[in-house]
């Protein structure tokens, strides 16, 4: 074999070489762009479901204060009237209604119940019930409401603060009427309205949470 040759196959041998190692480190830059895609999915995929997961949560505890302010209304302007100051709740649903319900009550529905209330109110007070002071202020809240507090305040961080308060009032006057905390647990009507003002306050200890984890 000719000195020629020889040269040749080391220089192929080499270019060869250099072929598989570059091959070898494309596999492994592939590789380790392919691992870190998953790892980044696998993270994006997590918070999605923390996020999705906490705001379902708030969802659905914002669902269940607001039925329970609305039982706590129902029940002290029935023949079950308790010593609290239900006019708080009216704020407090107005603050608290889901989206999908403060839309359609402070639209052309809303109006018309509204309007229905007020002709009732001013030319037939006879056919008003003293039941209906309360939901009929509710609905001429959401019809009349400002853009600010429509927009601005609902579903916020002040809002959140507002339904906050009006609870922690509330259950402070509810154990001082019922004299004292054991009492509005062992009363018969007094256990009712303590579990409604509770599942009120945890929404906006909730939401308030939620937010300030994001």
């Amino acid at each position: 074999m000719s000195i020629t040759q020889l040269r040749k196959e080391e220089v192929m041998g080499r270019v060869d070489h250099l072929a598989m190692k570059t091959d070898v480190d494309t596999v492994a830059l592939v590789n380790s762009d392919v691992e870190e895609l998953k790892n980044a999915a696998k993270k994006l995929f997590s918070d999605v479901s923390k996020l999705g997961g906490a705001a379902f949560g708030v969802s659905f505890v914002k669902w269940m204060a607001c039925f329970s302010a609305i039982y706590l209304l129902i029940l002290d302007r029935t023949n079950w009237r308790s010593k609290m100051l239900t006019s708080l709740l009216i704020p407090y649903i107005f603050l608290s209604l889901p989206g999908v319900i403060f839309n359609f009550l402070s639209g052309d529905v809303g109006k018309w119940i509204a309007f229905v209330a007020v002709v009732l109110r001013l030319f037939f007070p006879k056919h008003f019930p003293d039941w209906l002071e309360m939901p009929g202020s509710l609905i001429l809240l959401l019809v009349v409401s400002p853009h600010f507090l429509a927009h601005h305040i609902r579903g916020t961080w002040i809002g959140s603060i507002i339904s906050l308060f009006i609870g922690c009032y509330l259950l402070q006057e509810h154990i001082r009427v019922s004299g004292g905390f054991r009492n509005s647990f062992t009363q018969p009507r007094g256990v009712s309205n303590t579990l409604g003002i509770i599942l009120i306050l945890v929404y906006p200890v909730w939401a308030l949470i939620v937010r300030v984890t994001k």
